[in-house]
């Protein structure tokens, strides 16, 4: 049966075709063109027509209409302010219809308890099972590996908002809170901006050491001292006690949270909470806590904010939470700010539905039960986990980017408790570092109720004392540094007394009494707050005291010629001893040796046979000629065997006191040269004063090397 139907498209516009419960149904007489088609077709090819339409359909809407995600919070996060942030994340997507206007979110919560595993991977396979398509949470360390490794396994995204010490990138793992070296960035730049030459550190987990790692390793190029030390709540006390006594007045605080109020009471307690100290604080939540007892006193107290409560976006959720109280979606609990890992939260979640629309205009999301007894994946699960890693989303902690996983890009306040409030006064970003908008809120912000004691010595043209007799206080002074006082204290704002070291001394270390005088020990012992003079910096003075940067550099260096190579010379042997030396040697020689041949001549035992078989001839010779007598002396000096041997008294005499001559010499000028090499390598130069010392340390060692070369002279000198 041939049944003939008439419809008209239109071209125009692919929204006047609609679908109803499974039919195709076209809109007839659609006049949106002048020209139409008129389609006269059999049964057959409108099926055909059918089914492409109906793909055409499923394309366009790619995700499915509800979508399951899991949470995994621990037990004492239960019906928090984390868990709320979630939930009314979800509550506003589903809401709003603008990034998701064809899926609902549907949430699964578990609870489990800290540092139980075992139950912890129970419910993930559980939430598999039930068909989750991504997991957020938990914030316990230990929990979360356990979790990210089972996500991983089946291609699962893992949404965290937690620290993470690892810096190695974990697959299907998106994590939206800063990571810890970048963290430790901040904390530096803010240090050299603050200049903080000596800083203790304050941690309190176990794993506190490894998140600072990376700040105490710039200690060197900071040129930074600091000191670290483990504290918890019973050992706060103790832990700052010794840090005062050390005379540390910059420390950096990384503790729990849930322990600053204890903190606070243990300052107060110690009474650390004037104008020396300055405290940073490493959490994000500093202007949640109570800060009464600190407004009213000059404490500094310095600490991050992540959360961007200048933005829209968080000032329509305040707003709305005024409206939820009591819901089950109150984010805050009656608190005029938002906690950072509850807006992590909420931003985690955002990031999670940009990621499934952008997926949406490009991929078909199917999706099957898993089970953690099977190897199967989620076919699906890498293109989602890339769509999310590739979003970008203004959250309520501002520009939220990742790379690899980890959030970059993001900026930071910077807050100073200032003028009885916490402020903003600055922000850091890893590209930018420290901004600070408010340099004067650094400085003391009541000094100027206070006098200085300034500590100075008159030194022209730098300090000197002007000769009116009826001048008084500053005003009898004058010079560079005077101007230089007055102006940094005209710029920063205080009031000072100059008066002059009573010793007329910049600072000299005193070893026998172990102390110091003048200006530095003025300083030291706190009876001046600062001083001003042409004071040269070095290395002693600087281990005990703090300088600005110098006003002038004088420029004193030490000048010495670079050595030369000397040409070889045939006669550079005679160097050690001068041309007169050498001649009275040389003359010595020759005198000793005519003496010895004219000795020789006259004694009648050098007169011998030399035919001893022969008795009775009367041929006698003397072996002590010219010639040999030169020989022999060259021999007793160069202390080798001449094949002679004197047999008269005399001569003997004269050859063993010749012998002990040049053994005495020679063991006496090795002796010496040994000792002038250890002086050379044991001096040690003091400066004390306007006068150098010089000390070589050899003590009783010379005398001993000598008493120990003087049996060897000594045997030498009886043969």
């Amino acid at each position: 049966m041939n049944m003939q139907h008439e419809y008209t498209i239109c071209l125009d516009n692919v929204n006047d075709c609609c679908f109803f419960c499974g039919q195709l149904k076209f809109k007839r007489n659609a006049l949106m063109r002048k020209d139409t088609i008129h389609l006269k077709a059999s049964f057959g090819i409108y099926s055909i027509l059918h089914l492409f339409l109906l793909s055409l359909v499923l394309v366009a809407n790619a995700l499915p209409p509800v979508i399951r995600v899991g949470a995994i919070f621990t037990e004492d996060e239960r019906e928090g302010n984390i868990e709320s942030a979630f939930k009314y994340a979800i509550y506003r997507i589903n809401k709003e219809k603008s990034l998701l206007p064809n899926t609902q979110l549907v949430y699964d919560i578990e609870y489990v308890p800290r540092d139980d595993s075992f139950r912890t991977t129970k419910k993930v396979c559980r939430q598999l099972e039930a068909g989750v398509q991504a997991i957020f949470g938990p914030t316990d360390p230990l929990l979360a590996a356990h979790v990210q490794s089972i996500c991983e396994a089946f291609d699962i995204p893992h949404i965290e908002v937690r620290i993470d010490l690892e810096i190695s990138v974990k697959e299907f793992s998106i994590n939206l809170y800063p990571s810890q070296n970048i963290m430790n960035l901040a904390y530096r730049d803010l240090m050299m901006y603050l200049n903080w030459t000596k800083v203790a550190i304050i941690y309190e987990e176990d794993y506190g050491l490894f998140k600072q790692q990376d700040l105490i390793h710039s200690s060197a190029e900071m040129r930074t001292e600091m000191y670290i030390r483990q504290a918890n709540p019973e050992t706060y006390r103790q832990v700052l006690r010794a840090i005062r006594q050390k005379e540390i007045y910059k420390i950096i605080v990384d503790t729990n949270p849930t322990n600053i109020k204890t903190f606070f009471r243990s300052i107060l307690q110690l009474q650390m909470n004037d104008h020396r100290y300055h405290y940073m604080f490493t959490t994000f939540d500093l202007e949640t806590f109570d800060l009464e007892d600190f407004r009213y006193n000059s404490v500094n107290i310095t600490a991050f904010r992540l959360v961007d409560v200048g933005s829209k976006r968080y000032q329509e959720v305040i707003d709305q939470m005024q409206k939820l109280q009591h819901s089950g979606l109150d984010m805050i609990n009656g608190m005029p700010y938002i906690q950072t890992e509850s807006a992590l939260m909420f931003d985690s979640v955002y990031a999670f539905a940009y990621g499934l629309k952008h997926l949406d205009s490009s991929h078909t999301l199917t999706f099957r039960n898993l089970s953690c007894n099977s190897d199967r994946v989620w076919s699906d699960g890498l293109s989602l986990y890339n769509y999310i890693n590739s979003a970008a989303v203004d959250g309520l902690t501002g520009r939220v980017n990742f790379i690899e996983g980890r959030r970059n890009k993001f900026k930071i306040d910077i807050l100073k408790l200032k003028q009885e409030i916490i402020q903003k006064v600055g922000y850091w970003q890893p590209d930018v570092g420290v901004n600070i908008s408010d340099p004067t809120a650094f400085y003391d912000s009541n000094i100027a109720n206070i006098t200085l004691v300034v500590m100075t010595r008159e030194e022209r043209p730098y300090v000197m004392v002007k000769e009116d007799a009826n001048l008084t206080g500053n005003a009898k002074f004058e010079g560079f540094c005077i101007d230089l006082l007055k102006a940094i204290a005209q710029q920063v704002g205080f009031q000072y007394k100059i008066e002059l070291v009573p010793d007329n001394m910049y600072g000299v270390y005193i070893p026998e009494t172990n102390s110091w005088n003048g200006i530095v020990q003025e300083l030291m012992e706190r009876r001046a707050d600062l001083a001003v003079a042409s004071m040269t910096i070095n290395y002693a003075r600087e281990s005990v005291i703090d300088f600005t940067k110098p006003f002038m550099n004088l420029g004193i260096g030490i000048l010495f010629k670079v050595p030369t190579s000397q040409p070889t010379r045939l006669f550079s042997f005679m160097n050690p001893l001068a041309i007169e030396i050498w001649l009275y040697v040389l003359a010595a020689y020759i005198l000793v040796s005519f003496a010895l041949f004219v000795m020789a001549r006259f004694s009648p035992y050098e007169w011998k046979n030399p035919h001893p078989c022969y008795k009775e001839t009367d041929i006698v010779e003397n072996q002590f000629s010219i010639s040999n007598s030169f020989w022999f002396i060259t021999g007793t000096f160069l202390r080798q065997g001449s094949g002679l041997n004197p047999k008269f008294y005399c001569l003997s005499d004269i050859r063993s006191s010749s012998n002990e001559v040049f053994l005495f010499y020679e063991p006496t000028r090795h002796r010496n040269m040994v000792l002038h090499s250890i002086r050379l390598h044991s001096c040690i130069i003091l400066y004390l004063d306007s006068s150098t010392i010089i000390t070589n340390g050899m003590g009783s060692f010379e005398t001993s090397l000598f008493h120990g070369m003087r049996p060897y002279v000594t045997k030498n000198s009886k043969s």
